[in-house]
């Protein structure tokens, strides 16, 4: 048993009674890249944005990772360097500050660990960090700039620690669900706060898997998407090679999932309400999965209302710099 299925009733016990997380501090607004970098969290912060660190100085992070859409992608698969498309869906990087291993695999240990990947990934950046380092060394204002703050050149694991720091002020919980827990305004709809207690309900089940207060519990679930056939990503199972992992990926978080979408690891729905119907009986669209979880063995038998209450309060865990004046 995980350290965070042991507190997942502690943590239900403080939503209710004390109705209210300590949240980190709202994102930070994106600098002038015209702006000295002059910490570390800015140096990070131009790294993440800088088109260098690719093979052919067409791709960044934020070509992916697009700050308007929550550090998220647009479409299924995101374009790499020479229109390469990549292998799942582009997951947002916002909220990872106190999360665990990284990647819908796991592969990567931490926020440090994981930039490499997408750098070397050949449908990707489809470079190296050795040679970015290099790249950035040759130029003065990154020579200054990497002096400021390391007192050194520019090297993989100084470049992997600034760009990290940037991530780990991509926090948010300037929410509706956030104000409505503090009984501040403006707070969350009538259907939103019915679409809550649906979210924590026995019924839909969603709160046994999002259970924190980035509504993760950065477990590896396998939600029946894998089944050999139309459905091949074996996910956590390729970096543990244990049986028991075929068809699992990591459970993300929800704050901001309303405007991330498409979803799923392989981006195969365009909608949250596409996104609950394949829940509420996952054996319509994949008749026979491999090695589902338990937890959605049968159909969960939702109805319209409750469906739609759902969306509405997934729409309440959007950040409020992300709602648009309508």
């Amino acid at each position: 048993m995980t350290h965070f299925a042991i507190n997942r009733k502690l943590i239900l016990l403080t939503i209710v009674v004390c109705g209210a997380f300590l949240f980190p501090a709202f994102i930070q607004q994106p600098r002038s890249i015209k702006e000295d970098p002059i910490t570390l969290v800015g140096l990070g912060e131009k790294l993440f944005f800088e088109k260098m660190l690719s093979r052919d100085q067409s791709v960044s992070c934020a070509s992916c990772h697009i700050p308007e859409f929550a550090f998220a992608d647009t479409v299924a698969f995101s374009v790499g360097v020479g229109g390469k498309l990549g292998k799942r869906n582009t997951p947002s990087v916002m909220n990872m500050a106190s999360r665990g291993l990284m990647f819908y695999d796991g592969r990567a240990a931490s926020l440090e660990d994981q930039v490499h990947f997408p750098v070397e990934d050949l449908n990707e950046m489809a470079f190296n960090l050795q040679e970015g380092a290099k790249r950035l060394n040759k130029n003065k204002q990154y020579q200054a700039w990497f002096e400021s703050v390391f007192q050194e050149e520019a090297k993989p694991s100084n470049i992997a620690k600034a760009i990290a720091a940037y991530e780990e002020t991509l926090e948010t919980s300037n929410t509706l669900f956030d104000n409505y827990m503090k009984d501040l305004q403006p707070s969350m709809s009538a259907a939103a706060i019915r679409g809550r207690e649906v979210f924590m309900s026995k019924k839909a089940k969603c709160f046994d898997c999002h259970f924190s207060p980035d509504f993760t519990g950065d477990e590896f679930r396998n939600v029946g998407l894998f089944d050999q056939h139309q459905f091949v990503d074996r996910g956590r199972f390729d970096v543990t090679k244990d049986s028991a992992d075929l068809g699992k990926f990591k459970v993300p978080g929800l704050r901001n999932v309303a405007i991330t979408p498409p979803y799923m690891h392989n981006g195969m729905f365009a909608t949250l309400e596409e996104v609950i119907e394949y829940y509420d009986n996952p054996f319509k669209f994949v008749p026979k999965p491999i090695n589902t979880d338990s937890l959605l063995q049968k159909p969960l038998g939702l109805t319209a209302q409750e469906k739609s209450d759902l969306v509405s309060f997934l729409h309440a865990l959007t950040d409020l710099r992300f709602v648009k004046d309508k």
